[in-house]
Order: C-alpha cells, then sequence, then structure tokens
C-alpha cells in the first residue's frame, strides 16, 4: 500500500528524518519507487527490486548451504 513518510514515521519508532534517510537509500536500491501527490512524497515497494533482491538472497543461501553440505560430506568421508 502506497504511503506518505509521515503515515510511516507514525507506525515506526524513529523520527520522520529517519524515516526519509531510509527510504532514499531504499530508493537508491530500487527497492521503493516513490511520486509527488501535492506536497508530499508517496512511497510503495518496488515489485521488481524486491524479486531482485530475493533472487540475490535465495543465490546467497544457496551458495552457504551446498558449502556446508560439501564441508559435512567431506567430513563424514574422512571418518574412519
Amino acid at each position: 500500500m502506497p504511503r506518505a513518510v509521515g503515515e510511516l514515521a507514525a507506525e515506526l519508532p524513529i523520527s520522520r528524518p529517519a524515516v526519509s534517510q531510509h527510504l532514499k537509500v531504499l530508493k537508491d536500491a530500487g527497492l521503493v519507487t516513490d511520486r509527488t501527490a501535492g506536497t508530499r512524497r508517496v512511497y510503495r515497494l518496488n515489485p521488481a527490486g524486491v524479486a531482485a533482491l530475493r533472487d540475490q538472497l535465495d543465490a546467497f543461501w544457496n551458495r552457504a548451504l551446498d558449502g556446508y553440505q560439501d564441508v559435512i560430506e567431506q567430513q563424514n568421508e574422512e571418518q574412519p
């Protein structure tokens, strides 16, 4: 659901300026988009950016789990 900074800040335990700073980082990373609505900026998740992040996290964890499995299998082969 699209929300303005003030709406987001009202639900979070951080200040409005801190919310704005976080949104800027998320926007720069392609995870949110914004549009102007009068004097407010309204932010929403960018589905393509979130999907790309999910793909990266899935790839990272798959590599980590594969590496862990390799280590365990190697240890099992080395045990008499």
